[in-house]
């Protein structure tokens, strides 16, 4: 069995033409080969726009059916291209996960008015006015879908909070009042309370809210029959909702993997808020990608604590690893984007280890072609790290972390399932170095090239107590394999052939 990789097909700035469904369905069969088992589709739902990426999410309902918001599709195509592009990925034994939004609703209908009590942006839970009556965009009907799949309509009591009161056209952070009204506990304490992310935050405290979205969840697992939930934001949602959700998951689609955002560079408020999951729910590593983004931006940054403080370091089982993300791009909100003479080193960093299920950037892979941050593509790089995870990264890791400037490690293989190669991962920063590492004396002589090719020509042979000198060129990584089985040149040839086309 080959391991497994992730890839987030989509990225912040991609056109506006409707095509995305259908440029994926021609290339599931190559994303297979290159050995994705899984693709993270952005939101399906209709949002603002045909321009929405898909976080202003307005009906949950409307997956590129109806005509609403300007157009029946949304930014990525059709309901029937969806389903389609579903059906296309589980025939080549791809898993689809879907990134479904329930922090919040934008694009409603209509206005109304109700009270509520403006809090400080930058410490939510401190009041800066009385209690006085707003009128704000909360009335959801969804005229276009006409009560097809649902007849629940969303108003103000559904919400917690808004950012805006047209009778004051005033901006700002408005908590909605009422009766059991207030911001969640179970949150992120940024800010003081954290519950208010943007547009009209959905309180998951009401009963109402809680049956709906139980309800939708139901519906669009049996319309779309898909593998996996990328949560959007949680962070911002509260974890007895999450709890509950995470539950109902577990009890009704058994096998469904969940996994979330919870940006947080610190360690301890994603372990926290882990435990407050009971450890239901997988979280992007954003601790590590932040290590990541220290090393590309400091030639002296120590290369033996890039995984220290972070989620695949502490919860290995519970880490999704990436680089960057829509998030993380240049010109966005939460950008700490790796620069490319950093990328290939921070992928072999999440590729080729033992621990977390790794995740590859639609915006990396296949560059960045709008917008005011042009990226060039990585795909041959990555492919050739992909090529090495899928061959040859299996087995027990040993760690080789002696030098600042230069770490390696080891991957013994896996010979029980077909994987008896071995592996010596080495990456440096500024300065070429050698990397000691000990394989054992039962592998006494084996040789080792580079699969880059970063060493052409040079052969490492382990002595009789099985050690060898691993050397990495500076700023650069090298992936020394050993033997290669049969099977193994013949899936090597079918990867390779990709990069030639």
């Amino acid at each position: 069995m080959r391991n497994g990789v992730m890839f987030q097909s989509f990225e912040w700035y991609m056109e506006d033409n409707g095509n995305f469904y259908k440029d994926l369905i021609a290339r599931a069969q190559e994303m297979k080969q290159l050995g994705f088992d899984s693709i993270w589709l952005p939101p399906v739902f209709k949002g603002t726009g045909t321009n929405d990426v898909g976080y202003g999410t307005y009906d949950l309902y409307d997956l590129g059916e109806f005509d609403q918001n300007g157009s029946l599709r949304t930014k990525y195509g059709t309901k029937e291209e969806l389903l389609t592009l579903i059906d296309t990925l589980h025939a080549e034994d791809i898993l689809a996960y879907m990134d479904v939004v329930l922090n919040h609703k934008a694009g409603a209908d209509y206005t109304e008015r109700f009270y509520a009590t403006e809090v400080d942006q930058n410490n939510r839970i401190q009041e800066i006015s009385e209690s006085h009556e707003i009128e704000a965009w909360t009335g959801f009907d969804f005229p276009g879908r006409n009560g097809k799949y649902s007849d629940f309509k969303w108003n103000h009591t559904h919400f917690s909070g808004v950012d805006y009161d047209s009778l004051e056209n005033k901006s700002g952070v408005f908590r909605i009042d009422g009766e059991n009204k207030g911001w969640s506990y179970g949150v992120s304490g940024e800010h003081g309370n954290f519950d208010y992310l943007m547009n009209a935050d959905i309180d998951h405290a009401n009963p109402e809210v809680r049956e709906e979205l139980l309800r939708w969840t139901d519906w669009f697992v049996n319309e779309t029959n898909p593998d996996g939930f990328r949560l959007d934001a949680v962070k911002h949602i509260d974890d007895q909702f999450l709890n509950t959700y995470s539950s109902y998951i577990e009890e009704n689609y058994p096998g469904l993997y969940l996994f979330a955002e919870y940006w947080e560079s610190n360690l301890g408020n994603i372990s926290d808020f882990l435990e407050r999951t009971n450890f239901q729910i997988d979280v992007f590593d954003v601790p590590l990608h932040f290590n990541l983004f220290a090393a590309a931006n400091n030639e002296g940054y120590d290369l033996r604590k890039i995984f220290d403080n972070t989620v695949v370091q502490h919860h290995p089982m519970e880490a999704v690893t990436f680089v960057d993300n829509h998030d993380s791009q240049p010109g966005q909100s939460l950008e700490s984007w790796i620069g490319r003479h950093f990328k290939e080193r921070a992928y072999a960093l999440i590729l080729l280890r033992e621990a977390g299920y790794p995740c590859v950037f639609a915006g990396d892979y296949y560059g960045i072609q709008n917008g005011d941050y042009p990226q060039e593509d990585l795909a041959y790089d990555i492919n050739r790290l992909l090529e090495v995870r899928a061959n040859y990264a299996y087995g027990e890791q040993r760690d080789f972390f002696q030098d600042e400037q230069a770490i390696g490690w080891a991957r013994m293989g896996d010979p029980d399932n077909g994987h008896d190669g071995l592996l010596a991962v080495t990456v440096s920063m500024h300065s070429q170095a050698d990397i000691e590492m000990d394989f054992g004396p039962e592998h006494a002589g084996c040789k080792f090239v580079d699969y880059l090719d970063r060493n052409s020509g040079y052969e490492v042979i382990l002595n009789e107590d099985g050690h060898g000198s691993f050397p990495v060129k500076a700023g650069s990584v090298s992936c020394w394999i050993s033997q290669i089985s049969e099977d193994s040149e013949d899936q090597d040839t079918e990867l390779k052939g990709l990069d030639e086309r």
